[in-house]
């Protein structure tokens, strides 16, 4: 069983109720009515009831009718949901009268179904960017406790088996935050192992935090922040295997790091990678994708205290399933 295969088993053993706001976007809806037939999820769409059906019959689609569909224009919650986003927004000096307007906005009235408890999780970027997605889950949901900074994961199915967990690697932060300091870092090493465990469903995530330093063989305050970041995560998460600063080769490759971190739990069996920025993350993934033919899966957004994902517009309908799987399995981890 592929591990795309085991995240939809995991997600089907207990559906979760996922949000999808963009409920009139082909690829989405498509995607929707596939997971209704195969009991991924429990589907919530955000839109006219009329209009989502009357789409789904153009579409041949034949299972949207076991969705719950919400219209913000016309549902009993919107008036209560509006007056929560006041309370969430006023000492940002939102108004009444604002949040009224905004409570509208189906990707801001999803997130507020999660804040209230009547969803788990929401998933959108077909049609809208990074930032209109985060920016209403940063608003209303929040991060995670102890967490101040959202971050993104990146599963990657490499054809190296001797590596991560049988060529399975989870590495981040790969899409979010540019420049992290030591703490940020800490927090993203906390977070990616977190995924690690709840999405990849890795039972034993080993951290490596990576630099182009093993152990002191170079000194640069970059080197300091990995080695500072490696501290503070273990004081934020007592129980994370954790080691750094490691170069990628000390951290995959068993004679490798046996030679230059003698006596690391890490070194040689990493199957989490830590990279120091954004930068490095992101080219880093994309050339193992492309010259080491991986598969790629994500970004997954991490960090938020209930799971709110972010589509690229060019994504397919089976990326959209996939993620409303992943989302259930993060929205599991997080109650």
């Amino acid at each position: 069983m592929s591990l795309i295969e085991q995240i939809v088993a995991r997600a089907k053993s207990n559906k979760q109720r996922i949000v999808l706001p963009e409920s009139l976007e082909e690829r989405t809806i498509t995607a929707a009515d596939r997971a209704l037939a195969d009991g991924l999820a429990e589907i919530i769409l955000i839109g006219n009831k009329e209009e989502i059906l009357a789409y789904a019959e153009k579409l041949g689609l034949r299972n949207i009718g076991k969705a719950t569909i919400i219209d913000p224009a016309t549902s009993e919650k919107t008036a209560e949901y509006a007056k929560l986003l006041y309370e969430l927004r006023k000492n940002k000096g939102m108004t009444p009268e604002q949040a009224a307007k905004t409570v509208l906005d189906p990707l801001y009235f999803g997130c507020l179904i999660i804040k209230s408890g009547d969803a788990d999780g929401q998933i959108s970027g077909a049609l809208s960017t990074t930032g209109e997605t985060l920016r209403p889950a940063l608003q209303i949901i929040k991060c995670s406790p102890g967490i101040t900074c959202v971050s993104g994961a990146m599963l990657m199915l490499t054809q190296a088996p001797e590596y991560g967990e049988n060529g399975v690697l989870v590495i981040g932060d790969v899409a979010v935050t540019p420049a992290p300091d030591a703490g940020q870092l800490a927090q993203i090493a906390v977070c990616t192992a977190r995924t690690a465990k709840s999405v990849a469903g890795f039972a034993d995530p080993r951290v490596a935090m990576l630099s182009f330093s093993t152990k002191g063989s170079a000194k640069h305050e970059v080197v300091d922040k990995v080695v500072e970041a490696t501290a503070l995560a273990k004081e934020l998460d007592p129980s994370l295997k954790i080691d750094g600063e490691l170069q990628a080769d000390a951290a995959l490759v068993p004679s490798v790091g046996k030679k230059k971190a003698p006596g690391s739990e890490i070194a040689g069996s990493a199957n989490v990678l830590v990279f120091p920025n954004l930068e490095v993350g992101n080219i880093a993934y994309k050339l193992i994708q492309r010259l080491g033919h991986a598969e790629a899966i994500g970004p997954i957004l991490q960090g938020i205290a209930k799971p709110v994902n972010d589509l690229s517009r060019g994504c397919s309908v089976e990326d959209v399933y996939n993620l409303i799987a992943i989302t259930a399995c993060q929205a599991m981890d997080a109650k």
